[in-house]
């Protein structure tokens, strides 16, 4: 059985087996878990093989030798999903399959009206975030149900399309996430006996970024920590390594940092303690592999590292594998060493020589399998009737994170796996989009649009997973224009991200890209009575930065984190849709100023900030939900708290302002971030918080993110 091909939707996939003779190669489709039986799809006596499915899914290619001389040949037939789906026993498929040839079914619009109505506002958030579209996780049956949808109403109102083949979609493939492979084998040697019987995702489990393949024997050395940082003015060296010789062999580390070190050290050695950069120091020494074992003293609420999807694709070159304190101990104990002792020695941050572990050798095989999806935007024309060959571009996110998964879901473990519907993030956005694509197409038809640009909407797939639809979008822009800078021809992108939650002001975001921006904002929302905060930057985490990096000036509207964030809580029932409407309607009123103005708006280019809220070596979890929106307060101001969490277990509330962690002054987000990597799981800290205008001292027990 081999050429396996997943169908669009990742639902299932089809493959060719010789199972009925040597040389009869067949078709055969399996659910994508492969719980069900296979089910056959042709019964030519021959080769059938190779095949691929079209980007809807509405076709099938493949190579058969069915043929009058018998010679191989491509072949192409319709596809029935909803077929398939029945003989595989996995329910209904997408309503309707879009084909090049073919237009997304209308939906029935005739209740809304050209102006913008909180009442129309409701009627495409809830139908987005409806249980029948499960999240909308790009890639899934739910996106593109949503995006069959939101092509519909671009449709219904009269947009060109603006996708491919003369539709309203852009597809892009996307790698959705990892999976073990079949070759996942450890085989320990001790003095000449195998031991064989460890079990993959029991035993051990292969790090996401390692090297794939067979790894020869080879032995093993300890290193403690497996830290490498040079020394400060005021803190000494640290390194695991010291007269340690690796070359060639597995180089067995703890996970995190020493815990009981002052907070200093702990904030230095963090910048050296990620999987990757460990990986990175034992490469560089010649090592085999990089074994990897959370250790006694960690509180982990899993031992093995979890197998993660990584931003970044890239792997490395040496094997990388997490094995369970009870195996490394067993190892340790081979050299005459306690895991747990040693573990806590080197906390105390006292320097521990690492040593080789004797007559002791792993051979091990990995094998790590990408999992490939096509996501899609959508993208809608209306066009000036003399146009001066610029458009204007309004987009919002349409995907979410189906029912979390592997997404950077923030549920609480009762909620695991239920649908996460994305009201807010970013229904509330795409249903302003889509109002707004109403009251212009309508002032366009009813001759009080004069526009001399044209103007593109598209709503996109993969913000979730990394901006992946947008940066598609503007990548392929560059390709044909031949440049990295695409303004003028796109003169200004718009951006709806999170506008359902309006509370005390709105934040108009990215007003630095751009000169015009302020007086602008001020003079569309004179008909509208926003109250508005602007923020400078123009670095942003959602589709507006894919612009802004390509040399367009950008706007992005955003009501700010809640509680119900990244959240099955997320629902339609919880939006603003009078404070949605007013938001809609003011970047509708710039987008239309954007469209008949003599001058394209000039770009200004901000230096990228050099800090940013990382995330990737906090071992300490507080359980506290940062007020994104919040600019004009020094200190860090709480949207809420995660339900039993420890900020809420020690009395912290959303509102609060935090202006002091651990004996540490926070002044903004980045300062709260930078203190939680000294902090300790388990040991308690002061935190100072501003509440109703009076400072509140709390104490709170960090928790453990892993």
């Amino acid at each position: 059985s081999w050429a396996p091909f997943y169908h669009p939707s990742g639902a299932y996939l089809i493959f060719a087996t010789n199972l009925h003779g040597f040389g009869n190669f067949e078709l055969y489709l399996v659910d994508r878990e492969g719980k069900r039986e296979p089910v056959r799809v042709t019964y030519t006596e021959g080769f059938d093989g190779l095949p691929v499915f079209s980007p809807d899914g509405t076709q099938l290619l493949w190579t058969s030798n069915r043929t009058s001389g018998k010679q191989s040949q491509l072949f192409l037939a319709d596809w029935n999903d909803m077929k398939a789906r029945q003989l595989l026993g996995i329910g209904p498929g997408i309503t309707r399959q879009v084909s090049p040839e073919s237009q997304p079914a209308i939906p029935d619009i005739t209740s809304t009206e050209s102006e913008i109505r909180s009442e129309d506002l409701r009627l495409h958030v809830t139908r987005l975030a409806s249980d029948s579209m499960e999240g909308r996780l790009t890639g899934t049956e739910g996106a593109r149900q949503a995006t069959e949808y939101v092509a519909g109403v671009f449709r219904a109102l009269g947009f060109e399309p603006g996708g491919e083949d003369g539709t309203y979609f852009q597809h892009f493939e996307f790698t959705s996430g990892i999976n073990l492979g079949l070759d996942n084998q450890l085989k320990v040697v001790v003095e000449g006996q195998d031991r064989s019987d460890l079990e993959v995702d029991h035993d051990w489990r292969p790090l996401s970024f390692s090297k794939t393949g067979v790894f020869e024997p080879a032995g093993v050395v300890f290193a403690g920590y497996g830290i490498a940082a040079p020394g400060t003015a005021t803190l000494e060296e640290y390194d695991s390594f010291v007269h340690l010789d690796v070359r060639d062999k597995w180089v067995m580390v703890f996970r995190f940092l020493p815990e009981d070190v002052s907070p200093e050290l702990r904030q230095h050695l963090a910048r050296h303690s990620s999987l990757r950069y460990k990986a990175m120091v034992v490469r560089d020494r010649g090592a085999r592999g990089l074994i990897v074992v959370s250790g006694p003293n960690s509180g982990v609420k899993q031992q093995l590292v979890k197998l993660t999807f990584d931003v970044s694709l890239a792997g490395t070159s040496i094997g990388a594998i997490s094995v369970t304190d009870d195996l490394a101990g067993q190892m340790i104990m081979s050299a005459g060493k306690d895991l747990k002792e040693i573990q806590g020695q080197l906390d105390t941050g006292k320097p521990v020589m690492g040593f080789e572990i004797p007559d002791f050798q792993l051979e091990v095989g990995v094998a790590i399998q990408q999992e490939k999806r096509l996501g899609r935007n959508v993208l809608a024309l209306l066009r000036a009737p003399e146009s001066v060959g610029e458009t204007v571009v309004v987009g919002a996110h349409v995907d979410h994170l189906g029912r979390g998964g592997s997404t950077n879901s923030l549920a609480r473990e009762e909620e695991a796996e239920q649908i996460h519907y994305g009201a807010d993030d970013n229904a509330s956005g795409v249903g302003g989009l889509l109002e707004i694509a109403q009251y212009l197409a309508n002032e366009k038809n009813s001759g009080q649009l004069p526009m001399r640009r044209d103007l593109l909407m598209a709503a996109w797939s993969g913000e979730e997973l990394g901006r992946l639809g947008s940066v598609y979008f503007t990548e392929q822009l560059a390709k044909e224009k031949s440049s990295l800078k695409l303004f003028p021809g796109i003169s200004a992108y718009l951006n709806l991200d999170m506008v359902g939650r309006l509370r005390e002001h709105v934040v108009i975001q990215g007003v630095g890209s751009s000169p015009i921006w302020r007086q602008e904002i001020e003079r569309r929302n004179v008909p509208v009575g926003l109250p508005i905060m602007t923020q400078e930057e123009s670095y942003l985490p959602t589709d507006a930065t894919s612009f802004y990096l390509k040399g367009i000036p950008i706007l992005s509207a955003f009501t700010g984190s809640h509680s119900d964030y990244h959240t099955p809580r997320d629902s339609a029932d919880k939006i603003n849709y009078e404070g949605a409407q007013r938001i809609s309607r003011l970047m509708a009123l710039i987008t239309r100023s954007l469209l008949v103005r003599d001058e394209a708006p000039q770009y200004v280019e901000m230096t990228r900030p050099e800090q940013s809220a990382r995330r990737a070596n906090l071992r300490a979890y507080l359980g506290t939900i940062p007020d994104y929106a919040q600019t004009d307060v020094l200190g860090m101001k709480l949207s809420g708290v995660a339900k039993g969490g420890p900020s809420e277990l020690a009395g912290v509330r959303g509102g609060d302002v935090i202006v002091e962690l651990a004996g540490k002054k926070i002044e903004n987000i980045y300062d709260y971030t930078y203190t939680i990597e000294a902090l300790k799981v388990g040991e308690a800290v002061r935190m100072v918080v501003l509440r109703d205008g009076g400072r509140l001292t709390i104490t709170v027990t960090p928790g453990s993110r892993d």
